[in-house]
């Protein structure tokens, strides 16, 4: 991050600190608002001297700043549990211990769906011990302090008594209750934020969030489930020393102790019934050898623990029946279709992984058709990864099967088939529908960040006639009178600062403005890859198909949408009223960095104190580097950061290395953490 990156990183959290903190009306949420932070903090600490009084790290907005950053050196590594998915192995596993111990036992506990945490106490001279620490889990090696945050979640014991030990180290679960989870959201949607994806990612957010006020107000919970260190009593039996826990009032998970294989079984089987019933959502049921000095005769690896294994619940399935199917158009033109339904047995909303399911996405006609998807018809129904609901199979056929409409149902416009996809698409650029989400996407933070101009804000001045396109937003500073008068954007005050945060985009550079244009099959990723390659839009918009499909990972279908999108008139002249408003639309080739990941690919999961994704993601590809979304077998490693979730599961299965941040400069010789300085 140079200079001038980090001034206006300055400015945009002091935006959102003063919609949060003197308006009380937050345009992002907390962990995105955590995230600049973490980049500011990252970039003050590589360049102290850029430090003013003034600077948003400096200011106290709630009740207390934690340091981020922090790191704390684990005591007791923090380790993963190996995954298994057939009972069968379970069985397995079970049976091997048996082998060797007779007399071995099994806790079967409940794998609460959040983030590891690990807190220390030390003997005060009252016989109390006193919380000192509380550490994530990091990359299991190295953490972060959280301590002054885990004061403030619930479960989290600030002391405990009727314990003889000069020092205690427990290993929990930091979680976010459901009835947390629906009230932030329900918050969001109340003020037009972004809505949490799933709770899990937002308890993340929030432990490692700066202000411990938020934490507070988040309701965050704890239950332990391991000690990690202690005296004797505590740690020869896992489930008696758990029990002491309880009794001294700490809490613990949901958990039973088993002496034989079919009891293992049963207490999964009570677990996965149970799931309605907690407070929080689960992923699995781990199994663990109660006697602590056993383990060590079943090493899992280096990045397991010894004596654990963990069952993942197959997706639970409930059967639904099809009441309505909306069609709405993309910012792209196309179609979108979403079911809404009922439980067939109870009338109501599915209840799926404890959560209320209505609506699911139906993907495209294609989809509909090979699942005679129709009013009426009936419907498996699970949770993919048990978050998103997906329609697996028809049980009972509806009269007809649902056929996607001929006219555009926002302008009336004839429906196209796309060639070679089951995509539909309006393919009207004046289209309603389509002409909001390409503004409102343009101005959104994947693109230009235009603060305060979003969704509907953009509808607004659509329907009162400022907007036509994009290039209209640069025209807005022509009619501020105008606007002021008309309150549409707000007072005085706000429409001077909604016209400065459009001024100051112009400078966003052509990876922004080319992700902004909302071009078929070019977002982000594709958008760095081209600039790259061309350096200009102007570049790009002459490039042959031959010179575009040789770049690396854009094929004929994406050089196809780009010459399209350039081809056509009515953008050529939308590009060159941007360059008439001042929009940088080039920028000088970049110094190369190493090619000391050269050929390698990487995912990326969770956050990292250095640095945000997108910075990550830069760093990955400037050594030569490649970077995907989801992880497979063509994966070489992921980058693991905090609160790393399904897709470490996903590596873990597949024995793909995990690296922290830190690795990368450790593993890889000649690996420029710095490149173009």
């Amino acid at each position: 991050m140079d200079y001038n990156e980090y001034l206006k990183l300055c400015e945009t959290i002091d935006y959102h600190m003063k919609r949060y903190y003197d308006q009380d009306d937050p345009e992002i949420s907390d962990f995105e608002y955590d995230m600049l932070m973490q980049q500011l903090k990252a970039a003050e600490k590589e360049h102290p001297e850029w430090i003013t009084p003034d600077s948003p790290s400096q200011r106290v907005g709630g009740t207390y700043k934690r340091t981020a950053g922090k790191k704390v050196v684990h005591n007791v590594p923090m380790l993963s549990i190996e995954d298994l998915f057939e009972l069968d192995d379970v069985s397995a596993w079970v049976k091997k211990v048996q082998t060797m111990h007779s007399d071995a036992k099994f806790c079967v506990e409940a794998k609460i769906d959040g983030l590891s945490m690990t807190v220390r106490y030390a003997r005060r001279p009252d016989g109390t011990l006193a919380l000192i620490l509380a550490e994530t889990r990091g990359d299991g090696a190295v953490g972060e302090d959280v301590t002054e945050n885990a004061l403030f979640v619930e479960g989290v014991a600030k002391q405990i008594k009727g314990i003889d030990a000069d020092a205690l180290e427990l290993r929990g679960e930091v979680y976010m209750p459901r009835d947390a989870f629906y009230k932030y959201n329900d918050e969001q949607r109340d003020i037009g934020g972004k809505l949490a994806a799933n709770p899990r990612n937002l308890a993340a957010g929030t432990l490692r969030g700066l202000d411990s006020s938020v934490v507070k107000s988040r309701g965050l919970a704890f239950k332990i489930f391991n000690v990690q260190s202690g005296p004797t009593f505590l740690t020869s039996s896992h489930y008696n020393g758990l029990d002491k826990l309880s009794s001294c009032g700490c809490a613990t998970v949901t958990r039973f102790l088993c002496t034989t294989c079919e009891e293992v079984l049963e207490a999964i089987k009570k677990i996965g019934d149970m799931r309605a019933e907690f407070d929080h959502d689960i992923d699995g049921a781990v199994v663990k050898i109660d006697q602590t000095d056993y383990r060590n005769d079943f090493p899992a690896g280096s990045k397991y623990q010894a004596g654990h294994i963990a069952y993942k619940y197959p997706p639970e399935v409930r059967t639904v029946v099809m009441d309505e199917i909306i069609v709405d158009i993309g910012r792209t033109g196309k179609l979108t279709y979403t079911g809404v339904f009922h439980d067939k047995e109870t009338g109501g909303p599915a209840l799926l992984c404890g959560t209320s399911v209505q609506r699911a996405t139906l993907h495209n006609q294609d989809y509909i058709n090979e699942l005679y998807i129709g009013i009426g018809g009936s419907y498996s129904l699970y949770k993919s990864g048990e978050i998103i609901p997906r329609i697996s199979a028809c049980v009972e056929k509806p009269a007809e099967v649902f056929k996607s409409p001929e006219t555009c149902p926002k302008c009336g416009s004839t429906l196209v088939k796309e060639e070679g996809t089951a995509d539909i698409r309006c393919d009207n650029p004046n289209c309603p529908a389509q002409l909001s989400r390409t503004i409102a996407y343009y101005c959104s933070i994947s693109a230009m960040n235009i603060m305060g101009l979003g969704e509907v804000l953009v509808n607004t001045l659509i329907e009162n006639g400022y907007l036509h396109n994009i290039a209209d937003i640069y025209t807005l500073k022509d009619k501020e009178e105008e606007l002021v008068a008309s309150g549409l954007i707000g007072r005085e005050k706000n429409t001077a600062k909604l016209l400065a945060s459009i001024e100051e985009s112009k400078t966003a550079g052509p990876v922004a403005v080319l992700t902004g244009l909302s071009i078929r099959n070019v977002g982000k990723n594709t958008s760095k890859l081209l600039i790259n390659e061309f350096h200009s839009i102007d570049a790009l918009a002459e490039a042959s198909k031959e010179s575009l499909t040789a770049v690396n990972e854009i094929g004929e279908t994406t050089a196809d949408c780009l010459i399209s999108y350039f081809a056509n008139e009515e953008n050529r002249q939308i590009i060159e009223k941007l360059r008439a408003a001042g929009v940088v639309m080039s920028e000088e080739p970049k110094e190369a960095g190493s090619n000391a990941l050269s050929g390698l690919t990487f995912v990326i999961t969770g956050t990292f104190a250095e640095m945000g994704r997108n910075e990550l993601t830069a760093l990955i590809e400037s050594n030569g580097g490649k970077v995907t979304g989801s992880v497979s077998k063509k994966t070489d490693y992921l980058l693991a950061g905090e609160a790393a979730g399904s897709k470490l599961d996903k590596a873990n299965a597949l024995g793909i290395p995990v690296l922290g941040f830190n690795d990368l400069e450790n593993t890889f010789p000649g690996f420029d953490k710095n490149p173009g300085r």
